[in-house]
């Protein structure tokens, strides 16, 4: 079961992704992750169709994708006060609370933390299930020491259990903490076990697309006219969506030992002052414009 605000597909880091236009699905989770949960986790339908419109998507294709959103158990119809509206199923609320905490408190460990080490070993006969294990350790920034041992900063150790054992994985897992004692130097192994060429890649992508941005909202500070707070929306959403991938495929690796050029600090930094500029506005649009009936 993946976790709603990051919906990306598990598996291997794709350079391109974080180029690409948005998709609608992935502007809806976004908007219901950042804004829904203020009113009981729903939505009613008219708000998300002209929240969804300010951003290029027509009516049909946002039902379209709540649609699929339904089928995947992230998203349900109800009603409220007689609104018709979608509200997220209850059992993924929690996973939104996860998705606040690695897009907007990110951690960063020392040098001297310990590893957490996830050994496995799945039969053949069994193949679905260790191809849905590889993909989850993916997904939540696990890199591949061997095909049956992964390993991450030992802080993943509750997240990564209590996602494991509700995929019925458990039986096939040991789990061990880790020091490294070789006399090596440790940064020379971490690009074989990830891949961050293609992780830096993207921060680089997304520091190029979006540094802009920044400049222009700088000038705009103390702008508060309803054209202000919907442009804000308008930027603030996309930008929110292609951020929130990159949290999900970072391990979280201590700055020691990283490559002395590695842009992960750096689209860190611009993410959070854009979060700073756009959060406030966007937010007081979206809020004016459920409470219209």
């Amino acid at each position: 079961m993946e976790s709603p605000l990051q919906t990306a597909t598990a598996g291997e880091l794709s350079v391109s992704e974080i180029s690409q236009t948005p998709r609608h699905q992935q502007l809806i989770v976004t908007i219901f992750g950042l804004y829904a949960r203020e009113t009981g986790a729903l939505m009613p339908v008219s708000s998300l169709v002209r929240l969804l419109g300010e951003l290029g998507v027509e009516a049909a294709g946002v039902r379209s994708s709540v649609s699929r959103l339904k089928r995947r158990g992230i998203l349900e119809s109800t009603k409220a006060g007689g609104i018709a509206s979608y509200a997220i199923v209850p059992g993924r609320v929690d996973m939104f609370t996860e998705g606040d905490t690695r897009i907007f408190s990110p951690s960063h460990p020392s040098a001297e933390d310990k590893w957490l080490l996830v050994v496995f070993s799945i039969p053949e006969t069994m193949r679905v299930k260790r191809h849905i294990l590889r993909s989850e350790l993916t997904r939540m920034g696990f890199g591949s020491v061997s095909s049956g041992v992964w390993i991450a900063p030992e802080r993943t150790w509750i997240r990564a259990k209590q996602q494991l054992d509700r995929l019925g994985l458990e039986l096939y897992i040991d789990y061990f903490r880790a020091e490294h004692l070789s006399p090596l130097e440790l940064s020379r192994n971490i690009g074989t076990w990830w891949d961050l060429v293609a992780l830096d890649t993207m921060y680089a992508d997304f520091i190029a697309k979006y540094e802009s941005l920044k400049i222009k909202w700088d000038s705009r500070q103390g702008n508060l006219s309803a054209e202000t707070l919907r442009d804000a929306f308008v930027d603030y959403v996309p930008m929110i969506t292609e951020w929130r991938r990159l949290p999900y495929k970072d391990p979280g690796i201590s700055a020691e030992l990283l490559p002395a050029d590695w842009k992960g600090m750096l689209a860190e930094e611009l993410f959070g002052d854009l979060h700073r500029l756009l959060g406030t506005p966007a937010h007081d649009y979206v809020l004016g414009v459920m409470s219209q009936k």
